[in-house]
């Protein structure tokens, strides 16, 4: 079984460098793709946890991302998960005008000149349907 196991995590990193401790974008770019698949295609395969690990250290480490992760420590908690939901609903910030308000209103936000007010974070908590806390 240890032999079996040995050579079967080899091969994986052989397949899947990024396992292994690749700094190549190309790797990157590819371990990517490769949880993407499987998240559509099989779930429940123990390879996504493995390489969401790997994903995050080469994007927490990696010189391409240091501007990115430089500018998302500076940006309040709210802001950012605002951000991310925006991105995912494909929304503009005219979208939230029945939560925040004006798209400059939205705007000055986004930018950190104003903050989620409880009455934002209420509204945008119950059109998300996540809980409120995200935004503190």
């Amino acid at each position: 079984m240890i032999t079996e196991a040995i050579h079967a995590t080899k091969e994986l990193v052989k397949a899947v460098p990024l396992l292994g401790g690749s700094h190549s974008q190309s790797d990157y770019k590819a371990a990517l793709e490769l949880v993407n698949y499987l998240i559509d295609k099989d779930d429940e395969n123990p390879l996504i946890d493995i390489l969401s690990i790997k994903i995050s250290e080469y994007e927490e480490n990696s010189e391409q991302f240091y501007e990115f992760n430089k500018a998302l420590e500076a940006m309040p908690t709210g802001v950012a998960v605002l951000r991310v939901l925006m991105d995912q609903y494909h929304l503009k910030q005219t979208d939230l005008k029945n939560e925040i308000g004006s798209k400059s209103l939205v705007s000055q936000i986004l930018n950190g000149k104003r903050s989620l007010t409880i009455a934002h974070i209420r509204a945008l908590s119950a059109r998300f349907n996540v809980r409120c806390e995200l935004f503190i």
